[in-house]
């Protein structure tokens, strides 16, 4: 996938995972957007190269509850 491509995408699943966080923790979608940018799940997300983005959002919120409760991110294999 080119980075034009890339960047296409990225608003849609960031959009969806800021509205699972929104919806699962009880909280407002500006304080999900602050937690979802502020973490190392997101860092990655952001690198194409990485190919973290093929995950489905819901996968990426339970890798970012994991984050959350162990500091670190074990990813599955698919």
């Amino acid at each position: 996938m080119d980075q034009n491509q890339f960047a296409a995408i990225m608003p849609y699943i960031s959009a969806d995972l800021v509205g699972i966080i929104a919806e699962k923790e009880n909280i407002s979608e500006n304080a999900a957007i602050t937690k979802l940018y502020n973490s190392e799940l997101y860092a990655i997300l952001e690198q194409e190269d990485t190919k973290v983005w093929h995950y489905s959002t819901h996968m990426l919120y339970s890798l970012l509850e994991q984050e959350e409760k162990t500091g670190k991110i074990e990813f599955p294999d698919v």
